[in-house]
């Protein structure tokens, strides 16, 4: 069985891809069908991870793909090569999330590139681990809640005078928004915090015939991972989910690419729980 560990623990957020061990699979498992063709798709925190996988899944399903990351250079080009080697094009869009401003710079320079915009996927996040409650600061409260869901909501309030009817938004939030995490409080606070905006945005946006769905993953291995634990608490990843492992990210990219194309039409509101059973593991 892989171990699911790294010697080089990562004292940064969100991680850095080039770095872990093993490297998480990222590649779509079958052909594309044109379920993308002519859209135009921006993915925050798309240099890595569940992003990097989505970019590169949208891009084999006819997607133009633009990526937001904060600094991570090196993936984020190796996320735009393997956009471009499955026959498209795109950019990468370097800024913090958690800046209002730079959010609505970000989706400019997309439509300035590529003319429209059709789908929004907020996938950035941070994540800070600690043992007790009392020694997260205000500082790392702020910085959690700034990133993973004002973040999102910047970036929805940039979109919306781009998006048309038939356009998408795709909140990821996390399993922790439903069984809660003790190591991470403040971050499992905000993805019920994105759980609920996408319940209430999908009621919202509805009249404007758009569509707002969102995903929750178990156990992904991420950068987010190495980032956030130390190597004992990174080598038993995933073990307690049902399927008995971490899920990778193109084991979640499919959801994502479900609730953006026509498959999902009838869907506005839901959440997609691709978490290796981890909800029913209780």
């Amino acid at each position: 069985m892989t171990q699911y560990s790294d010697d080089r623990v990562q004292d940064r957020q969100p991680g850095l891809e080039h770095e872990m061990e093993p490297k998480p699979e990222y590649m779509p498992r079958y052909p594309g069908s044109g379920r993308l063709k002519g859209k135009v798709a921006l993915i925050t925190g798309g240099d890595s991870g569940i992003g990097r996988a989505t970019a590169v899944l949208y891009a084999r399903e006819g997607a133009r793909v633009a990526i937001f990351y904060k600094d991570e250079e090196a993936d984020a080009q190796e996320t735009l090569r393997a956009i471009r080697d499955e026959g498209s094009d795109g950019i990468a869009i370097r800024g913090d999330v958690g800046d209002r401003a730079t959010c609505f710079d970000a989706v400019a320079e997309t439509v300035s590139r590529f003319g429209r915009l059709d789908i929004l996927v907020n996938n950035a996040a941070e994540q800070h681990a600690q043992d007790r409650f009392e020694d997260v600061t205000e500082e790392q409260m702020e910085a959690t809640f700034r990133t993973n869901i004002f973040g999102q909501m910047f970036m929805v309030q940039a979109a919306l005078p781009h998006l048309r009817e038939g356009s998408t938004i795709i909140g990821v939030t996390s399993v922790t928004a439903y069984r809660g995490q003790d190591l991470l409080i403040d971050y499992s606070s905000t993805k019920g915090a994105i759980l609920s905006f996408v319940r209430a945005l999908g009621s919202k946006l509805a009249d404007r015939g758009i569509r707002v769905n969102g995903v929750a993953p178990g156990p992904i291995w991420t950068p987010l991972i190495p980032a956030s634990f130390p190597p004992e608490k990174v080598e038993d990843f995933g073990k307690s989910s049902t399927l008995g492992r971490p899920g990778q990210p193109n084991e979640v990219a499919p959801s994502l690419l479900f609730l953006a194309c026509d498959d999902s039409s009838y869907m506005t509101g839901h959440v997609l729980h691709p978490d290796g059973g981890a909800t029913v593991a209780d």
